[in-house]
């Protein structure tokens, strides 16, 4: 799935099928569902889980949270936008 289907994806209201919970993550995001997409995150512990967990705080506004979280995805906290951040991620996973 690219960026533009995954975009053309939250005019749903589901989440599209088979998709990684890192991408159910951004989706709810994207929705507007912050605490869906924390919820889904929190508890996975690799880098990609990380990095989005980072981007979410970062959107709620705890930095010093976001830059624990991304130092644990071996990232530097991004000086782009959240979107740009999102589409970055999407892309990626």
């Amino acid at each position: 799935m690219d960026l533009q289907s995954f975009k053309e994806s939250l005019s749903q209201n589901q989440p599209p099928q088979n998709v990684s919970v890192y991408l159910k993550a951004l989706w709810y995001d994207a929705k507007g569902d912050w605490h869906k997409a924390h919820e889904l995150i929190q508890d996975v512990t690799d880098t990609t889980a990380s990095w989005i967990h980072a981007y979410l705080h970062r959107k709620e506004g705890d930095l010093a949270n976001a830059g624990y979280w991304y130092s644990k995805a071996a990232k530097k906290t991004p000086s782009i936008s959240l979107q740009e951040e999102w589409e970055q991620m999407v892309i990626a996973l």
